[in-house]
């Protein structure tokens, strides 16, 4: 019944911009959050937001990336400006639901920084 599902990946090239969306349903959320995963890295987190907008930013994304949220539509978005290559990877959404707590994943979605 809870689902969370992620749109704006794509490829884009060093220095430029992309913005991911996660739209959740089935819940309201108390955390929600983006992690990132390149192929033979561990799985990181990029950002999260509580719903008093409280955010928590990875060093490597400080100063580049905004994560905001809708609280009344349980979306949680990720402005990620002056992309470098460093920067590809699964971004993948997930969150807490207010009540029991579980935590949620979306699907995934592939940003690929190249020239």
């Amino acid at each position: 019944q809870v689902h969370l599902v992620e749109s704006g990946g794509g490829l884009v090239q060093p220095g430029g911009s992309l913005r991911l969306s996660c739209e959740g349903s089935g819940s309201a959320f108390s955390v929600m959050g983006w992690y990132r995963q390149a192929p033979g890295k561990e799985r990181e987190l990029v950002a999260s937001i509580t719903r008093t907008g409280m955010t928590n930013y990875a060093d490597s994304v400080k100063g580049r990336f905004t994560i905001s949220r809708d609280n009344a539509k349980s979306t949680v978005n990720l402005q990620m400006n002056s992309l470098t290559p460093e920067d590809t990877a699964a971004y993948y959404c997930n969150a807490r639901t207010l009540w029991s707590g579980t935590n949620f994943w979306g699907q995934g979605t592939q940003v690929t920084v190249s020239s």
